[in-house]
C-alpha cells in the first residue's frame, strides 16, 4: 500500500549518497547504555503479496531487533493472508492481523493498538529497510528522550534510482504547530521512514470513524499532520536505509494529477483543522510564530525564510512585523543548518 502527500515540493532527488551514520557525543552515548528504546514495527499490506514478504524480512534482518514485528494485512484478496498464515504463522516475532478491508488509516489503527512498545516505526509492505535502520533511529531515541518523531530520507529503487530527502543533514525541527497550522507545512515522509513515540501515534490516530473512508489512502498524513499540530518535537535523521519502491502500481505516487493534488490538500486542511480543534488552536497561535521558532537549534535556510514569512503576516503594525522578522532572520543565518 503506497500512500502520498506533497513531499516532492520540498525534497531534494539526487542519486543516493553514501549511508549517513548517527553520531552521539560521549554523553549521549552514557545515556544510551542507561536506555534501550523498544521498537514496534507496524506493517500494513493490501495486495501485494509480491513484495510483503520482503518487507517483513527486512524488518526481521535489523542489526537491532524490534520487539514486535506487526503484520496488518487489510483484506487482501491477492493471496496475501494465506502466503503470510503458511510463512510466519508459527513465527513468534510476528504478530499477524487480518480482516475485512477498511483502508490504510484503520490498518494503521489496529497495528498502533498491538503494538507494545515506546516507539513505533510503519513499514509499506512494498517498500523495505537495510539492516542498521533501527540502530541508526535507536541512538537517536536512546540519546534524546525529549524527541518525539523522527523521519528520514528514502532510496527510490526499482523503476527509479533517486534520493528523497527534506535536507543534507540531520535536522533538529523543534515544534511545529503553528508552520503547519497556517501554511499547511509538510514536516514528515512517506508512512516507510517514519517513527514516532507509541502515545503520539496513538492520540494522532484517534480520529473518528468517518475519517477511515477519507484517509483509504495518504493516511501518512494523519501521522506527519497530527504529530506536528499536537505538540510532538520532530527531528529529521538521514540514515540512508529506508527503500521506497516505485513499481508502476503504487497507490498515490502512480495517480498524481492536478485534480487529485488539490482534493489531498483539502482533505489535508480539514485534517489539520481536526487536530487543532481538538486542542483549542487557532488563528492567533501566529503571534508565537518567532518563539516556535526559537526550539529549533539549527534551522535549514529555508525553516528561516518559512518563518519569516509567517512572522510578517501578523495582524500588527509593518513595523513591529518587520522588527520581529529581523530578530528570526538575524538568527537563522547566524545557526543556519
Amino acid at each position: 500500500m503506497r500512500t502520498g502527500n506533497d513531499i516532492g515540493s520540498e525534497a531534494v532527488l539526487e542519486r543516493p549518497p553514501p549511508t549517513t551514520v548517527c553520531r552521539t557525543t560521549v554523553g549521549e552515548k552514557r545515556a544510551a547504555k542507561a536506555h534501550t528504546t523498544a521498537f514496534a514495527v507496524v506493517i500494513t499490506s493490501y495486495n501485494y503479496r509480491d513484495f510483503v514478504v520482503e518487507a517483513v524480512e527486512s524488518a526481521l534482518a535489523q542489526s537491532r531487533r524490534p520487539a514486535q514485528v506487526i503484520v496488518v494485512d487489510d483484506g487482501s484478496t491477492d493471496g496475501s493472508d494465506r502466503l503470510l498464515h503458511e510463512r510466519y504463522g508459527g513465527d513468534e516475532r510476528i504478530t499477524l492481523i487480518t480482516g475485512v478491508n477498511g483502508g490504510q488509516l484503520s490498518a494503521f489503527q489496529r497495528g498502533v493498538n498491538a503494538a507494545d512498545a515506546e516507539v513505533i516505526c510503519f513499514l509499506d509492505s512494498d517498500d523495505r529497510w537495510e539492516p542498521e535502520y533501527l540502530a541508526q533511529l535507536g541512538a537517536l531515541y536512546d540519546a534524546r528522550a525529549d524527541v518525539d518523531f523522527v523521519f528520514s530520507d528514502l532510496q527510490l529503487f526499482d523503476q527509479q534510482d533517486r534520493v528523497m530527502r527534506f535536507h543534507h543533514n540531520a535536522v533538529d525541527l523543534g515544534y511545529t504547530a503553528i508552520s503547519t497550522y497556517v501554511l499547511t507545512q509538510w514536516y514528515g515522509a512517506p508512512t516507510s521512514a517514519l517513527s514516532m513515540r507509541a502515545a503520539w501515534a496513538q492520540q494522532a490516530l484517534d480520529l473518528p470513524e468517518s475519517f477511515q473512508r477519507i484517509w483509504r489512502l495518504s493516511a501518512d498524513n494523519c501521522l506527519v499532520f497530527g504529530c506536528s499540530v499536537l505538540g510532538a518535537h520532530k527531528y529529521y535523521l538521514p540514515t540512508g536505509c529506508v527503500g521506497y519502491r516505485i513499481h508502476g502500481k503504487n497507490g498515490w505516487w502512480s495517480n498524481q494529477s492536478a485534480k487529485i493534488e488539490y482534493t489531498n490538500k483539502m482533505m489535508s486542511s480539514a485534517l489539520i483543522r481536526h487536530y487543532a480543534q481538538r486542542i483549542g488552536l487557532g488563528p492567533e497561535c501566529i503571534e508565537f510564530s518567532k518563539l516556535e521558532f526559537m526550539t529549533k537549534p539549527r534551522p535549514p535556510w529555508r525553516e528561516t525564510k518559512r518563518y519569516v514569512r509567517l512572522v510578517m503576516m501578523r495582524k500588527v503594525s509593518p513595523w513591529r512585523n518587520w522588527e520581529r522578522a529581523l530578530t528570526v532572520f538575524r538568527r537563522g543565518w547566524k545557526l543556519r543548518g
